[in-house]
């Protein structure tokens, strides 16, 4: 038995604007196929908008110029954020065949032309360091994340990753790659309070060399 979706929040026209339709067709396709072809789990379509959807927008505003989406998966956070963002220009990083085929088609589907899918794992890109802000979201603990990210980042570029609550002790535990790679002004930002039931917490960071 599919399970259903939830009903849209009245915080999702408020985060995205006039973005929203865009938003809707998004979420509904994920609900409809997500679980199908293993993009999310069993329980996540119940939830979908709170948990996912919302949880990655309220984000937007943290990111400017060009940005990579290490772990793209189902496109959370970068197919959300590239729906809410249209002024930015996002290349999404994943190494899993049949999440790049799905992430293609929704890019296609949703007429995206700031989106870019890249099919390859964050250590094997090859062009530089082209991006001006590097993200993931539910990929990795921070010191196994940062050596995979912070290379992508020009100097003088921030990291921006959606971690969960114990993104503290993360940080402690990250502090050997912390010096290593240059990663400097770490802090971490509670947004989405007062909009959405669970505000997203939002770790930033330099990269200074």
């Amino acid at each position: 038995m599919e399970s259903e979706l939830e009903a849209e929040p009245d915080a999702a026209v408020t985060v995205f604007g006039e973005r929203i339709d865009l938003a809707r067709r998004f979420t509904a396709a994920l609900a409809e196929h997500g679980e199908q072809r293993g993009l999310i789990g069993p329980l996540e379509v119940p939830r979908l908008w709170t948990r996912h959807i919302l949880n990655s927008a309220v984000a937007a505003p943290f990111f400017t110029g060009r940005v990579a989406d290490v772990g793209s998966g189902a496109g959370l956070p970068g197919l959300v954020l590239a729906i809410a963002r249209p002024d930015v220009e996002f290349t999404l990083i994943e190494p899993m065949e049949r999440r790049t085929v799905w992430l293609t088609e929704q890019v296609d589907a949703l007429r995206l032309d700031n989106v870019t899918v890249e099919r390859l794992r964050a250590e094997e890109w090859s062009k530089g360091r082209v991006f001006d802000v590097v993200t993931a979201r539910a990929v990795s603990a921070l010191r196994t994340l940062i050596p995979w990210t912070a290379p992508l980042a020009r100097v003088g570029g921030r990291l921006a990753y959606l971690k969960g609550a114990n993104v503290a002790a993360e940080v402690d535990a990250a502090e050997k790659q912390i010096r290593r790679f240059g990663v400097t002004d770490v802090q971490v930002h509670v947004v989405g309070d007062g909009v959405i039931d669970e505000p997203t917490r939002v770790l930033t960071a330099t990269v200074a060399k």
